[in-house]
């Protein structure tokens, strides 16, 4: 991908993250990197989603020195880059302050498992970070965020994983794009919805069996896959 193509993608993943209603005002951003050429492309600071244009995205190396752009990056761009340095699959990242994925990060909860539609997109419970301590909030506080994110991630795979509440904070989400991390920002939010209306129709509601759970993962994903068309021959 180019450079200006790895631009335009970033800046209509930022957009879609107004359009899908996971970000308010300037509360979010998305970003993409090309391991290739060491680059990453992230929204520019305190600039809503919605009115961003690819010339605003802002363009620096994995560590954070910028190429390209007028703009200050991010102030989450830290985060995002340690997500990126320990995850080499991860190709982009999003952040957003949706209503219910942030109700559970700032309740201190994981998010349980309480249906099938949990169990397609997840092997277990949406993981939370631990809270993170004053030292680290004091300095170097956005690297930090993504270092706790990281050690959370440790016995985790974050191609099936794809998602974390930060405690306090928020959610983060990746995937293969930025394109992609959207989508599973979207998708968190749709969980952690169901779960908090689930929770409340019945304080008592526990996980669903293990065995539906994988059931219902490994349909979807894993080499015993069954789920949706097969790819087409070229």
């Amino acid at each position: 991908m180019t450079a200006r193509r790895l631009r335009e993608a970033v800046c209509e993943a930022n957009r879609d993250l107004f359009r899908r209603g996971l970000v308010f005002e300037s509360f979010g951003n998305a970003s993409g990197v090309d391991r290739a050429r060491g680059l990453v492309v992230i929204k520019p600071s305190g600039v809503p989603c919605e009115r961003l244009a690819p010339s605003d995205l802002v363009v620096t190396d994995l560590d954070g020195r910028p190429v390209e752009g007028r703009l200050r990056s991010s102030s989450d761009l830290p985060t995002h880059l340690e997500i990126y340095r320990a995850f080499p699959s991860v190709g982009g990242v999003a952040h957003a302050h949706s209503t219910f994925a942030t109700a559970w990060a700032q309740a201190g909860r994981e998010i349980p498992c309480l249906g099938t539609a949990h169990a397609d997109y997840f092997p277990g419970p949406v993981p939370i970070t631990r809270r993170m301590t004053p030292a680290e909030i004091r300095t170097d506080y956005e690297a930090n965020t993504g270092r706790v994110i990281v050690r959370r991630l440790a016995r985790l795979d974050p191609a099936a994983t794809s998602a974390v509440l930060v405690h306090g904070h928020g959610p983060f989400a990746w995937g293969a794009s930025a394109a992609d991390a959207v989508r599973a920002a979207a998708v968190l939010e749709e969980l952690a919805r169901l779960a908090w209306a689930t929770a409340t129709l019945n304080p008592g509601a526990g996980p669903i069996r293990r065995a539906l759970h994988e059931k219902h993962f490994g349909r979807k994903h894993g080499p015993g896959a069954y789920y949706g068309q097969p790819p087409r021959e070229r």
